[in-house]
């Protein structure tokens, strides 16, 4: 039940604006310059086991946002208490979350697509000028506003350098379909994270589906750490070979294979949709369409227990996923299999189970040999897995056999 309030501090409260889980958001009036602002609030009452760490995150964004002043970055007025409520006066945003806009109607033009996104990559190139990641790039904190320009909300979990409010080690912040690997493995992270995520978004902004998808976050967790996508214009036919270039990049697993600052990354978008004709009929981002029967979500559920309406759930991509997977220990045995001692113990620390045992190791390893498939996206260059490379040597030994059988044959046959 929402308390009805007339003030916060100075601000004459006009009206809610919507619901959050800590929080609710107001639109109220600034009386001593009649500035008709948005108030955002947390009710300390709500987390008295953990309600220093939330006011300390609250007031974490209004310092990470606060202080940046770009254009595509929502512009914090001020930060007060009033009584229980923490609450942080921004500008009122008269637009629509980029996450309604790609729900409620079909795919926007590929132009539009890299016009909104280049214009978020400038303003995280912004903030990570000023030494602050976002951590958590996602539709939802994206808003549109008039003539389709861009503003990047909710910094509550950004990361700056003087920040007093310390994430613990192998803690894992953020919406799992956006996360970057580094991210996913819970260890530390830098600007590039937040590249990896606007590259999710815009893969999703092209296709209509997101490049890492699953049932529930170990699903997803494994597809983000392994699973190569198609190129997006196998999907929408639309999109030009350039974009498929900029997606790959931006979505490469390594940090050091990725687009090193968001700056870059803006310019070769800007540069792909100059290369374009621009498209005829532009989608009115100010105007609801009527909304469409699919709905894809920025989360997902942590866990997801027995009951309910299921079919028809799973994504494409999580079909092919094998469910020895689909749990955190076969995570666990996936990355002492792929990755370093030092990713499988931050790993661990992520998922709040034990390293896996030698024994189950060489069983997970025995399992992988006999049933993995040759990949069908792997890069160019390039090597095999050690068993499909044995698997083809006794393959190429038996076709060179048969060839010099024939030949013998052929040999035979003129001369003899």
């Amino acid at each position: 039940m929402t308390i009805l309030i007339s003030n916060l501090g100075r601000y004459e409260v006009l009206g809610e604006l919507g619901q959050g889980a800590m929080g609710v958001v107001y639109k109220a009036r600034d009386p001593l310059i009649d500035r008709v602002v948005a108030i955002k609030t947390i009710n300390l009452s709500l987390a008295m086991d953990e309600k220093d760490e939330y006011e300390g995150r609250f007031y974490q964004e209004a310092r990470a946002a606060g202080r940046l002043n770009h254009p595509n970055i929502v512009t914090i007025y001020d930060v007060g208490k009033s009584g229980d409520v923490a609450y942080i006066a921004m500008e009122l945003l008269e637009g629509r979350e980029l996450r309604d806009i790609m729900n409620e109607g079909p795919l926007l033009p590929i132009d539009q697509v890299l016009n909104i996104v280049a214009q978020v990559a400038q303003g995280l190139a912004y903030a990570h000028e000023h030494e602050i990641v976002h951590r958590d790039v996602k539709p939802s904190n994206i808003m549109v506003i008039r003539d389709g320009h861009v503003k990047i909300t909710d910094f509550g979990i950004a990361r700056m350098e003087s920040s007093s409010v310390r994430t613990q080690t192998g803690m894992v912040l953020g919406s799992p379909k956006y996360m970057s690997p580094e991210q996913v493995m819970g260890k530390t992270i830098d600007p590039r994270s937040d590249i990896f995520s606007l590259g999710v978004m815009l893969y999703e902004m092209l296709t209509g589906q997101a490049p890492f998808d699953g049932e529930n976050v170990n699903a997803i967790m494994y597809q983000t750490l392994n699973a190569v996508t198609p190129p997006p214009n196998t999907i929408n036919p639309d999109v030009p070979e350039m974009v498929n270039f900029i997606v790959a990049k931006a979505l490469a697993k390594g940090v050091e294979d990725r687009y090193q600052n968001a700056k870059d990354f803006a310019a070769d978008l800007r540069t792909c949709r100059d290369t374009m004709p621009h498209s005829i009929h532009k989608v009115d981002l100010s105007i609801p369409p009527v909304a469409s029967k699919s709905k894809l979500p920025d989360t997902v559920e942590i866990t997801r227990k027995g009951g309910g309406d299921t079919e028809g759930i799973k994504s494409e991509s999580n079909i092919r996923l094998s469910k020895a997977f689909d749990s955190s220990v076969a995570t666990m045995r996936l990355a002492a299999l792929t990755a370093s001692s030092e990713d499988v113990d931050e790993l661990s620390k992520t998922l709040n189970i034990p390293r896996p045992s030698a024994k189950s190791i060489n069983q997970a390893g025995a399992v992988r040999v006999a049933t993995k498939p040759l990949p069908k996206n792997r890069p160019s260059g390039s090597q095999p897995p050690e068993d499909t490379l044995n698997q083809l040597n006794g393959w190429n030994l038996l076709m060179t056999v048969i060839a010099l059988l024939v030949l013998f044959g052929v040999t035979w046959y003129f001369f003899f």
